[in-house]
């Protein structure tokens, strides 16, 4: 039932099209970010299907307080971490502070690309750009993503894993800020529209279907539960990965994409 939402990268989006994620300076009320930090079975489930394509250079959009990133970054050679909410981005610099091949940003994504051709002070072009629960939050997610496409290189690796089933969208999308659920058909069209090829997409985490529907819908529930989300984590999440390692779900709670620039396309 974990969303992990918010966790990395849960925040109020402005109504400018044009913003990537949250205004830069605004803040983000990170309670369910303390509610969710301490998953590790789900937070492993969600990096086993991109840990292969977490090497090289890596940005991670939207690190939140770095729950994520704390399970991948000794594993890579470069890692910047970006993360636009004031509030949340002094904890994540100070957890990262020691690592010495760690870079922290409180930026925009629009703000990372190269401008007339001039080239990138961010350390671009990354070999991988992983989005986990970040682009649901996003107005215009094509343009967001058009942005991060301009930043990696031309066999690099976008990793996305959003929110699925529209159906699901209830009270808890609403507190965390979701502006949608996705759609299998609407993601691939997103990662299209932005000229990506897509290699991988799948639903993922089919037992939590059910609780996030109840939670979130039937049950009206106000917010996360942390003892059941870590009731979930440690007895649900192991057999589920399990089960969805040798039977691809028909649904899931959440969907999984990897994609590379498309060759052909225009640079942004």
């Amino acid at each position: 039932m974990p969303e992990q939402d918010g966790h990395e990268g849960t925040r109020p989006v402005g109504s400018d099209a044009n913003s990537s994620m949250a205004r830069a300076g605004a803040n983000y009320a990170g309670q369910d970010l303390e509610a969710l930090a301490d998953l590790p079975a789900y937070q492993d489930w969600i990096l086993h299907r991109f840990r292969p394509h977490l090497k090289g250079k890596v940005v991670e959009i939207g690190a939140g307080l770095g729950n994520i990133a704390s399970r991948y970054v000794d594993g890579v050679e470069d890692l910047l971490l970006v993360e636009p909410a004031k509030n949340l981005y002094p904890r994540l610099k100070e957890r990262f502070d020691g690592k010495p091949h760690v870079r922290t940003i409180c930026a925009l994504v629009e703000s990372l690309a190269p401008v007339d051709g001039a080239a990138s002070n961010i350390g671009a072009p990354f070999d991988a750009a992983l989005l986990v629960n970040v682009l649901e939050h996003v107005v215009d997610d094509v343009s967001m993503l058009r942005n991060i496409r301009g930043i990696l290189r031309s066999e690099g690796k976008l990793l996305i894993f959003v929110p699925a089933l529209p159906w699901l969208y209830g009270i808890l999308d609403k507190k965390v800020g979701h502006e949608r659920r996705y759609t299998l058909l609407g993601l691939i069209q997103v990662v299209e529209q932005a000229e990506f090829v897509i290699e991988t997409i799948r639903y993922f985490d089919f037992p939590g279907v059910l609780p996030w529907f109840f939670a979130g819908r039937a049950g009206r529930s106000p917010g996360f539960s942390d003892r059941a989300a870590k009731m979930y984590d440690r007895l649900v999440v192991p057999i589920a990965r399990a089960t969805e390692k040798y039977i691809k779900p028909p649904i899931g709670k959440n969907l999984l994409c990897i994609a590379r620039p498309a060759y052909n396309a225009p640079r942004h």
